[in-house]
């Protein structure tokens, strides 16, 4: 399963470069109190993970682990990082200049809020409702300020600007990549928030996408996860 890779946005992915362990790894963990340990994983090992998550006994689930290679957009990133539980190791531009990718949004996505409200705007309000007409010229005006931006980066490298200097204009629509690393029950925790109607459309394209990886990966965890398992 390692190396198995799903596109995300326009130019993104997800990629499972390793994990570790399996639901048996779980119920394995949580059988080592008695000193017990089987080798295949039966109905009385799925009735004693579903104890487990029940009943809040999380440890378990912590001995296992899964890493991931993404590539998406910087804001995305920005808000991934806020999870601390995971190990991040991202693509630096002050070593080695970024590629001229960058997020462009589908009309689609710019008018889920058309005719509603963005609560996450706050208080901002626009002064005009949001057409098609509108919302294709903001696409169209966003692919040339991304590409004055880059040529501005590029051209700060020609002349010998620092890569840590020169990155300070690209814009967050950039993409990135990064590894992230975390244990299974980390995982969930993070889905739990970014698979969520309120998170960010963005980031949650890319929290259901590594939930197709643990349900391959954990088959009855995440059906336990998912109100699911059989």
């Amino acid at each position: 399963m390692a190396h198995l890779e799903y596109p995300v946005l326009d130019r993104g992915f997800v990629r499972l470069i390793d994990h570790m362990g399996s639901d048996l790894s779980v119920v394995n963990a949580a059988r080592v109190s008695f000193g017990k340990r089987k080798e295949v994983f039966d109905d009385a090992d799925a009735k004693l993970i579903s104890y487990l998550a029940e009943h809040d006994h999380t440890s378990p689930f912590r001995h296992t682990a899964l890493t991931f290679h993404v590539k998406a957009p910087i804001f995305v990133f920005r808000e991934w990082h806020r999870h601390r539980t995971q190990s991040y190791n991202e693509l630096s531009a002050r070593y080695t200049p970024l590629p001229d990718l960058n997020y462009l949004p589908e009309l689609d996505r710019l008018m889920i809020n058309a005719g509603g409200s963005n609560r996450q705007a706050g208080t901002i309000e626009a002064s005009d409702a949001l057409t098609h007409a509108n919302a294709l010229e903001w696409l169209e005006q966003t692919q040339v300020i991304y590409a004055m931006l880059e040529q501005h980066y590029q051209w700060g490298l020609k002349i010998g600007i620092p890569k840590e200097v020169a990155r300070i204009t690209i814009p967050v629509g950039r993409y990135s990549r990064m590894r992230a690393s975390a244990n299974l029950r980390n995982w969930l925790a993070f889905l739990t928030l970014r698979m969520d109607p309120k998170a960010q459309w963005e980031i949650r394209q890319f929290a259901n996408v590594l939930g197709t990886f643990i349900k391959q990966t954990f088959p009855h965890t995440w059906g336990l996860f998912v109100g699911d398992a059989s």
